[in-house]
């Protein structure tokens, strides 16, 4: 039985803004004995309750989801949250920069997972996958170059 009182109501109203009708009242209102003490946890807790701290804004949150599922390596989830993420107001870039950084703390596949999924959603959406122009400039000079912008000079370090 999923419990109807204000957690749920401020929880749905999350869930929708982010995931739409599909993604809220229709899982809500289509619970089974098998599922319906997940999604009261989901609706009333997740998004009614820890969604709605202050200390972090909710794309900040949808930033945070998002790097965990690719970390713990959760495909489904990845995608689900993604179009949330974007639906919250996080950009594609900073999308992928999570991914990109996913590399670095927990390794190529997940990332490959992380870029996988983010490749359905935007296609989906309708995102152009040209995010900042680096793969193009890299085709078009046949080399990278590494931005200005980046830590370190080149130079080795004096000890």
């Amino acid at each position: 039985m999923v419990v109807r009182d204000e957690l749920y109501e401020i929880g749905i109203v999350q869930r929708r803004k982010m995931f739409g009708s599909a993604g809220a009242e229709d899982q809500v209102d289509h619970t089974t004995d098998l599922n319906d003490k997940l999604q009261d946890f989901v609706t009333r807790y997740c998004f009614g309750d820890i969604w709605q701290r202050p200390g972090l804004s909710i794309p900040d949150r949808s930033k945070v989801t998002f790097a965990m599922l690719v970390a713990t390596g959760k495909p489904h989830e990845m995608k689900v949250h993604a179009r949330g993420a974007i639906e919250n107001g996080v950009t594609p870039l900073e999308l992928r920069e999570i991914v990109v950084q996913a590399v670095l703390y927990c390794g190529i596949p997940a990332a490959v997972e992380g870029l996988r999924a983010l490749d359905a959603v935007f296609a989906e959406m309708g995102v152009e996958s040209n995010l900042d122009g680096e793969a193009a400039a890299t085709v078009a000079t046949g080399k990278t170059s590494a931005p200005s912008s980046r830590a370190g000079s080149g130079k080795k370090a004096s000890r």
